[in-house]
């Protein structure tokens, strides 16, 4: 591979502090509100103890691969997925614009779930559910209108929106340093703290060993089922905040001599972590549960995602002596895991639009960011707003940021053929060397494990309405939701840059990188 010679320099960038300040905001996007309401509910029902062999074998082959890719990209090319794609190649900008855009419709509803979490720390004070946890939620609280286009503004979700937003866009405008590494370096470290206290809890709960043997007990059989390996490669893919522009632009922060593989095997490791961490606390309180009403653990309902926790977890609330302080330190969990994501989801969004239009990070915040509130608010705080967040999460995951990511492993190995290139940066770089394994892993192993779980996902959307909704809703707001990203993305890469983006020219690299 030939080395380049020249060097041109990028617009000055904003930069981490250091390695610590960004290891520790790429765990903060990592550990959010999938590891704590997906991950003990996807285990359990895929074999419980016996999951954890697939979900390994995910996060070696798959997870960290990916990571390390988004890693290399985002530090190498120096920009936003847009300027790091065209980079790549004029061609495949509007993959970085696809990105960009999965990113925007990700952020639209996640800060809703926070105005929930938030709520539900005032709510666990006077345990407001009363006996009925599922109509308090559905009905008191969304006034849930189902699977429709409703205009109706629920007030006790829109106006706690409005001051999430307000606080979100001040934290990015801050900046990398003083916002996003700041916020980060507070909420992670209170966030272990505060959830370690409840998991401590929930282990001295009577049941909770029930719960745990529920949890922790194999079903060897459950290996031989296809299905579990799609589950796992599916969790990992989920929880770590890859291959939709999230850790390629806080990469792109980065000082030019930074240690990239390491650091991604101290991130990915660290969400795995909490995640064994979440199982343990939550289904040691579902034993205490399944202990009060007198059933197996294998008997509740409810047992991952929204319901999960803001019924389920509610229930066992009333249940427990000093319900109060747990239903607190439990909500607080949630609120900080999904405040530390959201706002590494929405730099992705900023940064392409700062750098695209050559907008100051104040203007690209205020203006980008202000129209993401604005639909937000418009979609998710209304009376319909739950079944299209649960409709658009569907779509955006399983087709938009799987299909981003099998778009860039081809990319990058056979269209752009700069896989090489990568790995030597990788090499240059870091303490840790990568091998001809994880080009392998890139170009071959993880493009065919993440087409079985697109095509699966697909056969299974085509041939019938997500959850039971009407062919109508599910088309409007699901495959709106795929389809406006595609076209978003190649109008967008259309536009002129108003920042140059052409005339830079990546680091040359060692010879001894190269070989």
């Amino acid at each position: 591979m030939p080395v380049t010679t020249t060097t041109t320099q990028a617009p000055e960038r904003e930069q981490w502090s250091g390695q610590l300040g960004f290891l520790l905001s790429a765990i903060g996007s990592a550990v959010g509100l999938g590891n704590i309401w997906r991950f003990p509910g996807v285990a359990y029902e895929n074999g419980g103890g016996a999951f954890l062999i697939p979900y390994l074998v995910a996060l070696l082959t798959a997870g960290i691969p990916i990571l390390v890719l988004d890693y290399s990209l985002g530090h190498r090319f120096r920009g936003s997925a847009p300027a790091a794609f065209r980079r790549l190649g004029r061609r495949f900008e509007a993959l970085g614009w696809f990105q960009v855009a999965i990113a925007f419709v990700i952020a639209t509803y996640y800060t809703v779930i926070l105005v929930w979490a938030i709520r539900y720390v005032g709510f666990s004070v006077t345990e407001a559910w009363g006996s009925d946890p599922a109509g308090f939620f559905v009905g008191d609280f969304l006034q849930d209108a189902g699977p429709t286009l409703s205009t109706d503004v629920v007030g006790g979700i829109f106006w706690p929106m409005v001051a999430v937003w307000a606080v979100t866009l001040v934290v990015l405008a801050l900046g990398v340093q003083r916002g996003l590494e700041r916020a980060n370096k507070i909420m992670l470290p209170l966030l272990v703290v505060l959830f370690t206290l409840l998991v401590v809890r929930a282990l001295f709960l009577p049941g909770a060993v029930d719960g745990l043997n529920a949890f922790f007990t194999p079903s060897w059989s459950a290996l031989a089922d296809p299905g579990v390996w799609i589950a796992a490669y599916s969790q990992i893919f989920f929880s770590l905040s890859i291959g939709f522009g999230i850790m390629l632009t806080y990469s792109s922060y980065l000082r030019r001599r930074a240690n990239l593989v390491p650091t991604s095997y101290v991130a990915a490791f660290a969400n795995s972590s909490f995640e064994l961490l979440a199982g343990i606390g939550v289904f040691a309180t579902l034993g205490f549960m399944a202990h009060q009403q007198g059933i197996a653990v294998g008997e509740l309902e409810g047992i991952s995602g929204v319901i999960l926790s803001f019924v389920t977890f509610p229930q066992v609330i009333s249940m427990m002596p000093a319900g109060p302080v747990f239903g607190i330190l439990f909500f607080v969990s949630l609120t900080l895991a999904g405040f530390t994501s959201l706002i590494s989801i929405l730099q992705v969004v900023s940064a392409a639009f700062q750098e695209k239009f050559d907008l100051s990070r104040a203007r690209a915040v205020g203006v980008v960011g202000g129209l993401c509130a604005l639909i937000s608010l418009a979609l998710y705080s209304t009376t319909s707003g739950l079944a299209m967040l649960d409709t658009a999460d569907k779509y955006a995951n399983e087709v938009g940021v799987i299909g981003s990511a099998i778009t860039m492993c081809l990319v990058v190995t056979y269209a752009a053929r700069r896989l090489p290139e990568l790995q030597a940066h990788l090499n240059w770089v870091s303490t840790a060397r990568v091998g001809r394994w994880w080009r392998v892993l890139v170009g071959v192993v993880v493009p065919l494990a993440l087409t079985v779980m697109l095509v699966s996902s697909l056969a299974e959307l085509l041939t019938k309405p997500y959850s039971g909704y009407p062919w109508a809703f599910v088309n409007a707001v699901g495959w709106g939701v795929a389809g406006g990203a595609l076209l978003a993305a190649l109008a967008l890469a259309a536009l002129r840059w108003r920042r140059p983006v052409d005339d830079f020219t990546p680091e040359p690299l060692p010879a001894e990188a190269v070989r």
